[in-house]
Formats: C-alpha cells, sequence, structure tokens
C-alpha cells in the first residue's frame, strides 16, 4: 500500500464498485495531491500556516521527491495565500504520483486509444480489496466519534474528499448524515492548517467549471 498521503489520495478517488477512475472523481485530483502533501509539511514542521496562509519553513527536504517538490514551491520569506500553490501547477502533480504507485504494483497503466483516435493512459487499481479497506478506514474516522488530536491521514482525507465532493468517500446522503461529524472533522483540519482546505475548495470549483482534470 502506498506510504505519502498524496498517493492514498490518488487512490482513494477510485470507485471500487464500478471498478474504475470515475471522471467525476478525479477533477480536481491534481491540487488534492498537493493539498495532501502541504498537510504533511504541515505535520511534520516544514510549512507554516500561521494567520491563513502558508510560507515554507527551514529544514531537512522530505525524502519523498513528491512532497519535497511541493515544499521548494512554497515562498520562504513573506506568507502567501494557499490558491496558487494548489492551483498553478496541479496539472503537472498527478504523473509523478502515479508512477510512484505503478512502481509500487499498486498501479497498473495500459495505452488505449479513446474513440480510437486518441491515445490515453488508462489507470487501474491493482488491490481494489486494500483501497476499499483505505475508503472503509477513512469514513470510519468521522463516523466512529470524535476527530483525531493529531492530523492524521485519516482525519485529512476525510476532510479533503468532501471539498473535492469524492463519491467514491462520501455520497451526497452520508454528507448529509454525517454533516455534524464532517464539520468537526474539517474544525480541527484547519486547526492545523488554517486556510488550506477553503483554497482546496476554491481550486476545485474553478477547475470544475472548465471540466479540470488531467489524467485517470
Amino acid at each position: 500500500m502506498p506510504t505519502t498521503l498524496a498517493q492514498k489520495l490518488y487512490l482513494l478517488c477510485y470507485t471500487v464498485k464500478k471498478e474504475k477512475f470515475q471522471l467525476d472523481n478525479i477533477q480536481g485530483r491534481g491540487q488534492l495531491l498537493r493539498a495532501g502533501a502541504m498537510t504533511e509539511l504541515a505535520r511534520d514542521g516544514l510549512l507554516d500556516a500561521t494567520g491563513g496562509k502558508v510560507r515554507r519553513l527551514p529544514g531537512a527536504p522530505p525524502e519523498d521527491p513528491f512532497t519535497a517538490a511541493v515544499w521548494y514551491d512554497l515562498p520562504e520569506d513573506k506568507p502567501k495565500g494557499w490558491l496558487k500553490f494548489l492551483h498553478d501547477k496541479a496539472h503537472k502533480a498527478e504523473t509523478p504520483v502515479r508512477d510512484q504507485l505503478l512502481a509500487a504494483g499498486d498501479v497498473a497503466v495500459a495505452r488505449e486509444k479513446k474513440f480510437g483516435v486518441v491515445p490515453f493512459d488508462r489507470v487501474t487499481v491493482v488491490h481494489p480489496d486494500l483501497v476499499h479497506a483505505l475508503q472503509d478506514r477513512v469514513r470510519a474516522s468521522v463516523v466512529g466519534g470524535a476527530p483525531a488530536e493529531d492530523l492524521t491521514d485519516e482525519l485529512a482525507m476525510a476532510v479533503l474528499a468532501v471539498e473535492l465532493e469524492l463519491t467514491s468517500v462520501w455520497s451526497k446522503e452520508d454528507r448529509r448524515t454525517h454533516k455534524s461529524g464532517l464539520t468537526a472533522h474539517a474544525a480541527r483540519f484547519d486547526a492545523f492548517v488554517p486556510g488550506l482546505r477553503k483554497a482546496l475548495r476554491d481550486s476545485y470549483l474553478a477547475s470544475r467549471a472548465v471540466g479540470g482534470g488531467w489524467s485517470a
């Protein structure tokens, strides 16, 4: 199974029942992956989010190359709004994370042609049962009660999945049923990384309006 939050978020978008990444669940995924990397950076003390803006803190770069690349993108001195750092390179986020999962044997990639003409990469999950278990853990983190004291992967994934309306995790009915729990989780997430969740939502809505989503 994947080790970084970005890798887990990539797989979280997979609809196990339909055995595919549905289009509506990959719109905004590039921003989602960058948000995952930023969440890890915050947890590791490598970024400052005071006042709802972000800046890079000094330290050794993360070992994971994708997370390190996101870290280097952040401003070193004057804090700036999150949106630019989520949105501008979102179209470059999916391939490196997908390739990590491919190398680890978590996904497979087949070159196909849409309408028999346009080539594209079809990505499939190798271990759907493990993805299903991951999604169950994310849901259980909300259904089970109060949010965790720490910024766990499950808390972050539960919250970020709502902002992108990932039906692979939360249906519309789920979001209504567990609204109070999700609100509590969102507040806990915001206490750790103020401004990130709202910026992800804004970036997603902007991408969705123009059909954002770069690959399967």
